[in-house]
């Protein structure tokens, strides 16, 4: 069930678009109530959306299922986007994503045991020109380097 909170969150995006293209807020709805839903969504909570902006359910599935920032699964408090696509695998995301599964203590798309962090290996993340990075939410981390990556996930493990 999609919550007040996430209705009026919701109505927010819509308000953004011509009438009668509320659906065009299909991206946002689904982050918004997969953010109140444990950072997952499923098939059911998908099919909310869609009715919520009357559109059609599989449209809303095709938006869901297409983008890697929609997880279909139980995920972690923070999950730790790692780019690796052309420009940052040239500079060293592989590197980086080994570093990460060593530091966390758990594989890509596993999550740790306190449920705080995971690591998900993605394409494309549109910030080539700070190559390698990562994305955590809403924010990107560019330009990193091991020690870089060492203080952000020392500070996930701290609660910053």
């Amino acid at each position: 069930m999609i919550s007040n909170k996430a209705k009026k969150e919701i109505n927010s995006w819509v308000e953004k678009y011509p009438e009668g293209r509320q659906s065009s807020a299909v991206m946002e709805a689904l982050k918004i109530v997969q953010s109140e839903n444990g950072n997952s969504l499923t098939t059911e909570l998908i099919q909310e959306v869609a009715d919520y902006l009357d559109m059609p359910g599989i449209a809303a599935q095709e938006v869901a299922t297409f983008y890697e920032n929609y997880n279909h699964s139980p995920m972690a408090k923070n999950v730790i986007r790692v780019c690796h696509n052309i420009s940052c695998m040239l500079n060293g995301s592989d590197e980086l994503i080994t570093h990460l599964e060593s530091k966390t203590g758990v594989k890509t798309g596993e999550v740790t045991q306190d449920g705080n962090i995971c690591v998900k290996k993605v394409e494309c993340l549109g910030a080539c020109v700070g190559a390698p990075m990562l994305q955590i939410d809403d924010k990107y981390y560019e330009h990193l380097t091991l020690e870089k990556v060492d203080a952000i996930i020392d500070g996930l493990k701290e609660g910053k």
